[in-house]
This record gives structure tokens, C-alpha cells and sequence, in this order.
């Protein structure tokens, strides 16, 4: 595979895993039941992932900002990037994990919020099933192309193509060649306000030496006496 392919790649898998994690954020992780349900009126209680583990927004758009720091910067900032890439991609693996591995604290807040019971024990003895959704493992999907594709660019980053330094040294070499020109336009400009500022005063600006006052009276230089 080519450095340009590893590069576009690893940038796309960087943006699915984000928007994957981003997306699994905002779905149902856990479906509720009291274990007073008809008190309740027996439904079930859906349980976002905004509620069940909040962080992973912050993590997923912290990804997707990585997509443009890493099409736009040099080999030695890639692997800063690559690292920080394995850091969040892992931190969006262990939010997810853990919420799975413990679902009623994950779903306290929304018992919480259905009974007015507050305190880690007190929502727990409410708690009648937990029944998890699907996103939570889209969520440990995504999180697993981040790793794996920071993982790829501390591999391959060095090797990648960097437009933005001919997009660079084309703008400087354009702008000093326009600097000349318009020196000279510059320069034209003021020789022809010092032409016109001679005229007004009755000098010839193309530096002869006959007076324009002879020419209109006639007369020409006096002889010199003998």
C-alpha cells in the first residue's frame, strides 16, 4: 500500500471510529425496570448512552478533531498525534467496558430520576433488570479503529505526503516575485510626479539645457562682450 493510501486510510478509520462512538453516545445503551414497576406504570425505561457513560462525547469529538491535525501536520507532530490517538481510542474502549461490566450504577441517574432516590445502595435495591442494547458495542467498535488507527500512524506517519509545504513555498516564491513589480510600479509612479512637479516650476525634465523662456520670446543666449 502506498503512503497516500495508508494516510487516507488511516484518517478514514479515524473518523468512523469517532463518529461510531459519537453516535452510540447519543442511542439507547440499557433498557430499566423498577422492581416497582406498576407503581411506575410498567413501563420500561430507556437509558441513553449520554446518561449511562457522558464521557464518551468529549472522547469522540476529541477524535474527530484529530482528523484535521493529522492531514495538515509534519512527520514529528504525527507521532505526538498517533500517541494521543492510541490514548483516546483506548480511553473509549475502558468508558465502555466499564459501563457494560456495571450496569446498574450505570443506570443510577435515571433511576434517580424516575424516583427521587438518590445514593448508590438506595437505586440499586430499585433496580428490577437491566437489559443492555447493541451501541454499547458499537462504542467499544470505535473505539478499537481509534487504537488501531494511532497505532497505524505511529508506523507509517513519517512516510506520509505533505502538500501543505509546496502549497507554502509556492505562495512565498509568488509573493517575492510580485514584490519587484510592484517596486518598480512604485518607483515609475514618483519619477512621473517629479516630471510634473518640474514642468510647473519651467524645467525641462529630460535634463537639456535650453530655457523653455527662450523658445517662447524668441531670443537666444547673449553674446558674450567683447
Amino acid at each position: 500500500m502506498t503512503a497516500v493510501r495508508l494516510k487516507l486510510a488511516v484518517i478514514v478509520a479515524t473518523v468512523v471510529g469517532s463518529a461510531l462512538a459519537l453516535l452510540s453516545w447519543s442511542q439507547t445503551w440499557f433498557v430499566l425496570r423498577l422492581a416497582d414497576a406498576p407503581a411506575q406504570g410498567g413501563e420500561a425505561i430507556d437509558v441513553a448512552g449520554s446518561v449511562a457513560s457522558p464521557a464518551l462525547a468529549a472522547l469522540a469529538l476529541a477524535g474527530l478533531a484529530l482528523v484535521a491535525a493529522l492531514a495538515l501536520s509534519g512527520p514529528a507532530i504525527r507521532v505526538v498525534l498517533g500517541v494521543l490517538e492510541v490514548v483516546l481510542g483506548g480511553c473509549l474502549l475502558l468508558a465502555a467496558v466499564l459501563t457494560l461490566g456495571s450496569p446498574v450504577a450505570a443506570v443510577a441517574p435515571a433511576v434517580t430520576e424516575a424516583t427521587g432516590v438518590t445514593g448508590a445502595q438506595p437505586t440499586a435495591e430499585l433496580v428490577a433488570s437491566v437489559a443492555p442494547s447493541a451501541w454499547p458495542a458499537a462504542a467499544i467498535v470505535g473505539g478499537v479503529l481509534l487504537v488501531v488507527a494511532g497505532l497505524a500512524v505511529l508506523v507509517t506517519g513519517t512516510r506520509w505526503p505533505t502538500s501543505s509545504r509546496r502549497y507554502r513555498g509556492a505562495r512565498l516564491a509568488g509573493a517575492d516575485d510580485a514584490a519587484p513589480a510592484d517596486a518598480d510600479e512604485r518607483a515609475a509612479s514618483d519619477r512621473a510626479i517629479d516630471d510634473w512637479d518640474e514642468l510647473s516650476r519651467g524645467e525641462d525634465p529630460t535634463g537639456g539645457g535650453a530655457d523653455p523662456t527662450d523658445e517662447v520670446t524668441g531670443e537666444g543666449p547673449a553674446e558674450p562682450s567683447r
